[in-house]
């Protein structure tokens, strides 16, 4: 009897116990994300804006219980770790040291071609001298062709499309603008720039061959303070039109100048629909600016327009009225990934990462294993007054928003690629 009471005495203890254990088990370890951006200096709006939206995403993430992690209870959180590149090649280099010592094992960055293309063969090497701490490395922005074609990686995942893919979106509204005569090619000056102004010269050639290019030339990034003396220039020039891949200040000053000269052509731009362009252009860029996304607010479905409603809830500030589509499908690719691998393991993690498959309010996309391209719909937008058709949303408080004037699906969109995979 002595022995019976005794085991159930001790049976009750140990119950009584176990919800103490389990809540004395530690909570998993976070899952690091390093973003490497300019965070200060003449592009640390873009690192901002990329950074808020990284955010948002991660915070979704988190209080859907996090990421589950094989048959652990206890979902892992993502957590975002800032690196400010300055946006400078060395400085993300240093940043990416100082990432990986920390602990992440996931990079992302998108802001410039060149510091993409530096971290890229960074992490080869990394992670050929250090197998235990491999590196996956996810873009978001940085859309050098060959990023994804002759300097593939299986640590790199691009989501966005890449500048050719862009370009041809462009070009399915050049061809049918039997008007246009007159373009003049305006760029950065490096691997982006340089890849913008040579596929628009052969898609030109290609689509519009009677388009004749009255100028085409770079300038320095970042580093252009006036652009009225070049779009002096454009203006004597004759030119219809304006084709440029320039990006946060340097496409916001060049289409200012554009107003301050009283230039009337056409903006065929890949970044026209924020960062302050709109605002800048005002009523000159009425019906002539015009932008190619992945996705913009105006999109005319009810998930769209619930999509933005949900970003403007949570950043109501005008100013960071800049939402990307395609980083709420990385972060979802991500954790997809991550699960289906049940471990944080990077090579585990790549190989399921090229099967991803993502939607997010009813917007798709899906990896291409072959070079780690995602595959995703794309649209043209058409600048035009707040309130007017299609237009329901303008950008950052400006009164202007982007009227959908093009869309093509993932299909259309798709490019073949050179890459030749070399996977660990």
């Amino acid at each position: 009897m002595f022995i019976v009471l005794t085991r159930a005495l001790k049976s009750l203890v140990l119950a009584l116990c176990l919800p103490v254990f389990a809540l004395a088990q530690p909570s998993p370890a976070p899952i690091k994300i390093a973003m490497i951006e300019a965070l200060s200096g003449p592009f640390a709006n873009t690192g901002e804006s990329v950074y808020r939206n990284l955010a948002w995403a991660v915070e979704r993430v988190n209080a859907a219980g996090g990421v589950k992690l094989g048959d652990k209870s206890k979902g892992a959180p993502l957590q975002i770790d800032r690196f400010d590149s300055k946006g400078q090649t060395e400085d993300a280099l240093t940043a990416l040291k100082a990432a990986i010592d920390q602990g992440a094992r996931v990079v992302t960055q998108g802001n410039s071609s060149a510091v993409a293309a530096a971290l890229i063969e960074a992490i080869n090497k990394h992670n050929e001298r250090e197998p235990g701490k491999r590196v996956i490395f996810l873009n978001y922005s940085a859309v050098e062709p060959t990023l994804t074609n002759e300097k593939c990686s299986f640590w790199h995942f691009r989501f966005d499309a890449h500048a050719d893919m862009r370009m041809n979106a462009l070009m399915s509204v050049i061809k049918d603008d039997a008007a246009l005569k007159s373009v003049y090619i305006i760029g950065q000056d490096y691997s982006f720039g340089q890849a913008v102004a040579r596929e628009a010269r052969r898609q030109l050639t290609q689509m519009r061959p009677d388009v004749r290019i009255v100028g085409d030339e770079l300038h320095a990034i970042g580093r252009v303070k006036d652009f009225i003396p070049y779009l002096t220039k454009i203006k004597a020039s004759g030119a219809q039109a304006v084709i440029t891949g320039n990006w946060g200040n340097d496409l916001t000053l060049l289409v200012k100048a554009a107003k301050d000269v009283g230039y009337d052509g056409r903006f065929y731009t890949f970044y026209g629909n924020a960062l302050g362009a709109p605002a800048a252009m005002g009523e000159a860029g009425i019906g002539k600016v015009i932008a190619v996304a992945d996705w913009l607010p105006n999109v005319p479905t009810p998930q769209s327009e619930a999509f933005y409603q949900a970003f403007r809830q949570r950043f109501p500030n005008p100013a960071d009225d800049y939402v990307h589509m395609r980083m709420q499908l990385m972060v979802q690719a991500l954790v997809q990934a991550l699960e289906a691998a049940g471990t944080t393991d990077s090579v585990a993690v790549a190989t399921q990462l090229e099967r991803a498959r993502v939607t997010f309010y009813a917007q798709s996309g899906a990896m291409r294993a072959s070079d780690h391209q995602f595959q995703q719909s794309l649209v043209v937008g058409l600048m035009e007054r707040k309130g007017l058709p299609g237009v329901k949303f303008d950008v950052e408080g400006s009164g202007y928003g982007f009227r959908v004037i093009k869309t093509l699906s993932a299909a259309e969109a798709e490019q073949a690629t050179t890459c030749r995979m070399v996977r660990p």
